[in-house]
């Protein structure tokens, strides 16, 4: 019996432990099927998601940058193929075997290299980046045959900017570059994470860079499961840059550029009428593709140490004592305050003396007895240090302000500087001293503080010949095919007559003999331009060389000669453009500047760009892109 329940006790605890394994089967087997049930039912689509994107991969595409056109629609910066190669860090084991291997096949610098090794160690592993571009196709061609043995690199086709009229435009238009570390700091655009992205650096690439931006695209690409591209699923190009229009012409921004090559020089031309800038110039300019592409070190020194300056826009930063172009502001000074009248006569002896120094004219011998009209035309210093030192600098400097000398008056571009009209007040906060005499008759004929830029001097042109209306410059007639509104003209309050005074004394610097402008007279019939020159000088003359007598410019080395200024507006007869034109350096204005703008004036008046603008066609709203027809039936580009 105690056998038999001996069994029975080890039966029946064979049975406990049999059915608690078998619960805890059961209870493993619920969970585990539990688990699937949620995994393959409740989470199945999380996980499709994740395993399509294992297979899918979404990449970002930049947008094409939007167009830059002139105001007939020709092309000033557009977009190009781009052959690149771009390396992803995280589908290679070896950066620099890659690399290596690479440069079997196309040349990489110590500097790309050492680039590319730092942005591996600071970005993340999945950001391409760009190793090579602008490839020649026949590199880019065998790069493709050879990606089965260059694990980490990608050959794309990409887009560029191509800026066709190179050193033409490069102040104006300006150019692209490489996003840098400064661009990123603050930024949540992924586009400038993306290889080989470029934004705006000057110009109207960095005025306008958020609208020529554009909208980005997205790439959906079958990847292996080594992350190769196996086939391209949908794509979305994203949304282009807006179109920006000009007011330029480029015909005359490209015969204006030709006239002063060689030189280091600045042209303006502006209607007198509406403000536009018809074309605007400083030479010598630079190639604005270099930059997309990367200069290299021997060519940024060779921009850098030109004693030309081409990286400077002279038109807007360049600032000049005016000479003898602010003998009409000072006029108008004195006709306002009632000093003197325009018919009153003042004898040029040569000179002027206050105190113990001696004010000369450029004439040794003086130009005998002159009217405000004479002294304009002949441009005598006595004049108008006579009437300077009667009406005081304070009224020169209000007048001064009134055409726009002094102020910064560009709508849509940057860089621009002031320049500066001095006043008492302003002497004594600069420098703690009394305004002196002296220093009025310096500011009567342009020097001494004086110191005025391109840009203004076509303002104060365009005002004189459109009779005191306060027209200011502008360059961008439109973007994304909405036409921007012209900036709006206040009446400066000058007298008629007054102005008529200056206006004949222009017209007789260029269109009467002994003028001091009268060899550059247009060849047009029934057209002629009015003007003014003017020489400022960059060195001081001392008595000692005068007494001995006084260099002339071509004997001296070319960073001391004066420079040569010519400011005038055009037909006089119906003026609708004024010009400037500065020649750095080059001498008398009449010599060196006023033939500049006589050929520019003549093309500009042969051409008329505004009676021939499509644009005065259309109306706001209208599509911008149909200005090629538009041209066309306007008779075409002249």
């Amino acid at each position: 019996m105690a056998l038999d329940d001996r069994d029975a006790d080890k039966q029946k605890m064979f049975s406990r432990r049999a059915a608690i394994l078998g619960g805890g089967q059961l209870a493993l087997f619920t969970v585990l099927a539990g688990r699937m049930y949620y995994l393959q039912v409740i989470e199945s689509q999380e996980y499709e998601i994740l395993a399509e994107e294992n297979r899918v991969n979404v990449r970002l595409l930049p947008p094409l940058r939007g167009e830059i056109l002139d105001r007939f629609g020709e092309k000033l910066a557009s977009n190009r193929q781009n052959f690149r190669v771009v390396l992803i860090p995280e589908q290679t084991d070896d950066v620099e075997t890659t690399l290596d291997k690479l440069s079997e096949i196309i040349p990489i610098s110590d500097r790309t290299r050492k680039r590319l090794l730092r942005e591996v160690r600071q970005k993340r592993g999945f950001v391409p980046l760009t190793v090579a571009e602008n490839l020649e196709w026949e590199s880019f061609a065998e790069i493709n045959i050879h990606t089965p043995d260059l694990p980490g690199l990608q050959p794309e086709v990409g887009d560029t900017r191509h800026y066709p009229y190179g050193e033409d435009l490069a102040h104006v238009v300006g150019y692209v570059a490489a996003v840098t570390d400064k661009d990123l700091e603050g930024a949540n655009d992924p586009l400038l994470q993306l290889p080989g992205f470029r934004v705006g650096r000057s110009g109207v690439e960095r005025l306008l860079e958020n609208e020529l931006r554009g909208r980005a695209g997205n790439s959906r690409v079958e990847v292996n499961a080594f992350g190769r591209v196996i086939r391209e699923l949908a794509k979305d190009p994203g949304t282009p840059g807006d179109e920006v229009v000009l007011t330029l012409d480029m015909d005359i921004q490209r015969y204006a550029t030709e006239r002063v090559r060689g030189e280091s020089a600045s042209v303006v031309v502006m209607d007198v009428l509406t403000g536009e800038l018809v074309s605007i110039v400083s030479a010598p300019g630079f190639d604005p593709n270099l930059f997309n592409v990367g200069l290299s070190q021997a060519e940024w020194d060779g921009l850098t140490n030109n004693e030309l300056n081409p990286l400077v826009n002279k038109t807007l930063a360049g600032q000049y004592p005016p000479g003898s172009t602010y003998k009409m502001i000072v006029a108008l000074a004195a006709l306002e305050a009632g000093t003197i009248s325009p018919r009153r006569m003042i004898s040029c002896t040569g000179k002027v003396t206050l105190g113990s120094h001696d004010f000369h004219c450029w004439k040794r011998g003086g130009h005998g007895p002159v009217n405000m009209v004479d002294a304009i035309k002949q441009s005598c210093n006595v004049y108008f240090y006579e009437i300077g030192k009667r009406v005081g600098i304070d009224k020169i400097e209000e007048m001064s302000r009134r055409f726009g000398l002094g102020d910064q008056l560009a709508v849509d571009m940057a860089g621009e500087k002031s320049g500066l009209v001095p006043s008492r007040g302003w002497k004594r906060a600069t420098t703690g001293i009394s305004w002196q005499q002296g220093e009025t008759l310096n500011a009567s004929i342009g020097q001494g503080y004086v110191l005025t830029t391109p840009l203004q001097l076509a303002t104060m042109a365009a005002r004189i010949a459109n009779g005191g209306n306060g027209v200011r410059p502008w360059l961008v007639r439109s973007v994304g095919g909405q036409i921007r509104e012209m900036p709006q003209a206040v009446p400066m309050g000058i007298d008629p007559a007054h102005m008529k005074v200056i206006q004949d004394g222009m017209d007789a610097v260029v269109n009467i003999p002994g003028g001091t402008a009268f060899r550059s007279r247009l060849p047009i019939e029934n057209a002629s331009m009015a003007g003014k020159t003017g020489t400022a000088l960059v060195r001081r003359i001392s008595r000692e060389e005068r007494a001995r007598g006084v260099l002339k410019n071509n004997e001296l080395p070319w960073k001391f000669r004066d420079h040569a200024l010519f400011v005038g507006y055009g037909p006089v007869e119906n003026p609708r453009y004024s010009i400037s034109v500065i020649v750095d350096h080059g001498g008398g204005g009449s010599r060196a500047a006023a033939p500049v703008a006589k050929d520019i004036m003549t093309r500009v008046l042969t051409r008329d760009p505004m009676q021939m603008s499509a644009y005065e066609k259309l109306t706001p709203g209208s599509d911008v892109t149909s200005l090629e027809n538009l041209v066309d039936a306007s008779g075409g580009r002249g």
